[in-house]
């Protein structure tokens, strides 16, 4: 059964290459084609054993692409059909000419967060290395076959469904594959995992991860209200959860988002967000407000721009840097919290 290409970090496809007998200088040379070029080593590249190796044992293949919705404010969102029939849904979100990429790591998640669709569906599986690096390759092949010139995919966020840390090989790999110089070549700074407070992985995250970003899906710091959206705080607590967060390493291009749910009349109160302001007092905190966003049978309504400004204002008030998010394709249902690969029923 042949392996994919877009499993390997560069590394790792060195040691295999040399376990072979073949050069390691094909692996970079094979690496820069495949990620800068998007095309094939030519003949000349490549050594004919090398060639022949890759023929019989490897695959490049990407996910296939199952659906596409194209959103009134040009959000793209995909349904990609993997291998073995599952399916994962990718977002494409603009910005001027450019676009951020939302990935997913798993197929559903097993986080059970109340205010996520995707909580809905339950976990089946997680995503192999190459099916996380695929969805990027795929979207970036669609936008630059349907919307060229205007195909630049500059930002990449693990915002999609599951919950990135649950899934901590695979997701760690594909930002390396992201990172690498010889790969995507993303600066560190672009690249954004979002994690719900999966304590197993954020104690693993400063020996293990490289150097990206880390959002916390924080939406509330009374505990009740935290327990209701995110259920693994009664397992992993808040306070343990942002000790842990605090060891990670930061610098000017790295630092902690935290993300705050506004769910109305829940914890979108003046006194909330003043609890919001004590807890990340004295922390080099950037926080984003993200009212929440609607999907079929949700339990919790949006806030109006009026009320979401009032908390803004609070925050303000503390020092904190804060900004709400504008929702982007709402009308396809791509926005934060309302990705569901599972099909509709009835």
């Amino acid at each position: 059964m042949k392996t994919s290409f877009y499993s390997y970090s560069l590394p790792e496809l060195r040691a295999l290459f040399e376990a072979q007998g073949l050069s390691a200088t094909g692996a970079a040379k094979l690496y820069h084609w495949r990620y800068k070029h998007r095309a094939p080593a030519s003949g000349n590249e490549l050594s004919k054993a090398t060639q022949s190796y890759l023929q019989e044992n490897m695959s490049f293949e990407l996910p296939e692409i199952d659906r596409v919705q194209e959103a009134g404010d040009r959000t793209v969102k995909f349904l990609f059909r993997l291998a073995d029939g599952k399916k994962v849904e990718t977002v494409l979100i603009p910005s001027n000419r450019k676009y951020g990429i939302c990935l997913s790591s798993q197929v559903g998640c097993a986080m059970k967060c109340s205010f996520c669709h995707t909580g809905l569906q339950g976990l089946s599986r997680n995503l192999e290395t190459h099916e996380i690096v695929g969805q990027l390759l795929g979207a970036q092949r669609w936008l630059s076959e349907q919307r060229p010139g205007k195909d630049r995919i500059a930002t990449v966020v693990f915002m999609g469904q599951g919950e990135p840390l649950h899934n901590f090989d695979s997701v760690r790999r594909a930002c390396e594959i992201f990172l690498s110089q010889h790969g995507l070549s993303f600066a560190s700074d672009k690249v954004t995992i979002s994690t719900a407070g999966y304590l197993p992985g954020l104690v693993r995250w400063k020996a293990e991860m490289p150097g990206v970003n880390i959002a916390l899906s924080l939406h509330a710091v009374e505990m009740k209200k935290r327990d209701e959206l995110i259920p693994i705080n009664a397992r992993f607590p808040l306070d343990e959860v942002l000790a842990q967060i605090d060891q990670i390493p930061r610098n000017r291009k790295r630092f902690v988002i935290y993300e705050y749910l506004l769910a109305k009349g829940f914890n979108d109160s003046v006194e909330d967000a003043e609890a919001l302001g004590e807890k990340l007092k004295g922390k080099k905190a950037f926080v984003n407000l993200i009212p929440f966003n609607p999907y079929p049978g949700a339990k919790y309504e949006r806030p109006t721009e009026e009320e979401a400004r009032a908390f803004k204002a609070v925050l303000d008030e503390h020092g904190i840097p804060t900004l709400i998010r504008f929702t982007k394709g709402t009308d396809i249902l791509a926005a934060c919290g309302q990705l569901n690969s599972k099909p509709p029923t009835g």
